[in-house]
């Protein structure tokens, strides 16, 4: 008896064209961002195209676009290359793309020509969770991780070797551009004035290029110890005549100079990443510090990145988004003690924000012992005695439980352990992408049967 199996020829003829909503199960995740992409306001990006006329070759629509990035976001897809390829060999890329391909090139400008726009749709995604009832704004942690900037910490400088080296380069850059004037003007006296390679020699646009990333380098640190001296002596004229204990005392002498100390260290790749120490490995990576505020579901309702290596200047500005973001103000935050600064919690305080931040670390809590740096303020010692009470202990437990595992998804499931842009206000835009799009995998297993509040808006609701 012979075997019976269903038709599988490669080349039968469909009888009816094929349609892309065939492609994918109903509930599957690209669907579901296409759905959200039109729904958000894409308003900001669709104005950079207007123009008087319609000359040149049609674009690709915003709308493909943005529902391929944030779908590569979503999946761990950056790549514009990746992306251009999935949209070839990949079902669900292949249905947002509408069966169309995007060479890398457009879709990398894309990137970078709206990624203030793109980065700014954090802020709908995170009312389309709102009106889902995924956040409740009770309890948030604060919390932020080191991630790799797109730059080797082997192509760091001090700030003494910057400028030793940046001066040794002006020398050979005047030394070749004396021998460029003299071949010019030799060969002027053989061919005529004009009849000569227009093009500056290798070596010469070489020797430039680097002069310019050594003087990029060493002015983004000499622009970082100049912010630092003026907070210096802000500060200093806010707490005349306050007592200061000793490690300020040392945090001034540090920062009091406008000139950044020899041992400085500048990257000539990315001169806005800082050296850092990994939380987790330990390690000295080149990188950013990016943080995020998280609610009790985990849903991340403010997000930023800054190039400061510790989190003790972070608390208040992340607070600051959060009341911006969600239109109040929590009603208690959780960081770690990374995050402790004696004025910054008590400015909190002073404006009613409820913070439970302890003042000493994990190793002084078990210990019981107070090292000699210890804050031994009141503020300090009123957090301590906060903490030592068992329902805001357990209270505070839930932090880790709650923004650790955000980051755990980020970098351990997507992979996203290295930026792939340079520059602050770069990486500050993909990681609103990154944090956007952790937002819509949380509101796509939410799993609200209808999605109601996927439903175009109402005319009452749009005015």
């Amino acid at each position: 008896m012979s075997a019976r199996f269903l038709n599988c020829d490669l080349n039968q003829p469909y009888l009816l064209p094929p349609s892309l909503q065939d492609w994918l199960p109903q509930d599957h995740l690209a669907r579901f961002i296409a759905q959200v992409v039109d729904r958000l306001d894409l308003g900001k990006i669709l104005s950079a195209y207007s123009r008087k006329d319609t000359r040149g070759k049609l674009g690709y629509h915003p709308a493909l676009m943005v529902r391929l990035l944030l779908y590569g976001y979503a999946v761990g897809v950056r790549s514009s290359r990746k992306l251009e390829k999935a949209t070839y060999d990949q079902v669900p890329f292949r249905y947002l793309a509408a069966d169309q391909h995007p060479d890398h090139d457009s879709i990398a400008d894309f990137r970078k020509t709206h990624l203030s726009a793109l980065a700014d749709l954090f802020f709908q995604a995170l009312q389309l969770c709102q009106k889902a009832g995924l956040v409740k704004l009770g309890q948030v942690s604060i919390d932020g991780t080191k991630i790799m900037a797109s730059a080797s910490k082997q192509q760091s400088r001090s700030y003494e070797r910057l400028s030793e080296k940046e001066k040794a380069l002006a020398l050979e850059v005047e030394r070749l551009l004396k021998e460029a004037a003299a071949c010019d003007q030799q060969e002027d006296e053989l061919f005529g004035p004009g009849k000569r390679d227009q093009e500056l020699p290798k070596e010469l646009a070489t020797a430039e290029k680097q002069l310019a990333k050594l003087r990029a380098a060493k002015e983004e640190l000499e622009r970082e110890a100049k912010e630092k001296a003026e907070q210096t002596r802000r500060e200093k004229a806010e707490q005349a005549g306050k007592p200061r204990d000793e490690a300020q005392k040392k945090r001034w002498q540090r920062a009091g100079s406008e000139t950044p100390e020899q041992d400085t260290r500048g990257n000539i790749t990315d001169p806005e990443s800082r050296r850092m120490v990994d939380g987790g490995s330990k390690a000295m990576v080149q990188g950013y510090n990016a943080q995020v505020a998280v609610t009790e579901q985990q849903i991340i309702v403010a997000q930023t990145v800054v190039n400061e290596e510790n989190d003790r200047k972070q608390l208040a500005p992340m607070l600051d988004m959060v009341e911006r973001n969600m239109g109040a103000a929590p009603e208690v935050t959780l960081a770690d003690a990374g995050y402790w600064n004696s004025e910054m919690i008590a400015g909190q305080q002073a404006k009613k924000r409820d913070v439970l931040v302890p003042p000493d670390g994990p190793k002084t809590e078990k210990s019981g012992v107070l090292p000699a740096n210890a804050p031994r303020n009141e503020t300090a010692r009123q957090m301590r005695q906060r903490l030592g009470e068992e329902k805001e202990r357990k209270r505070y437990q839930k932090r880790c439980g709650t923004v650790e595992p955000v980051f755990g998804w980020i970098k351990e499931l997507l992979g996203y352990r290295r930026f792939l842009l340079r520059g602050l206000d770069q990486v500050q835009g993909e990681w609103a992408l990154i944090c956007l799009t952790m937002n819509l995998k949380k509101l796509y297993r939410y799993g609200s049967p209808d999605r109601a509040w996927l439903k175009p808006l109402s005319t009452a609701e749009a005015a």
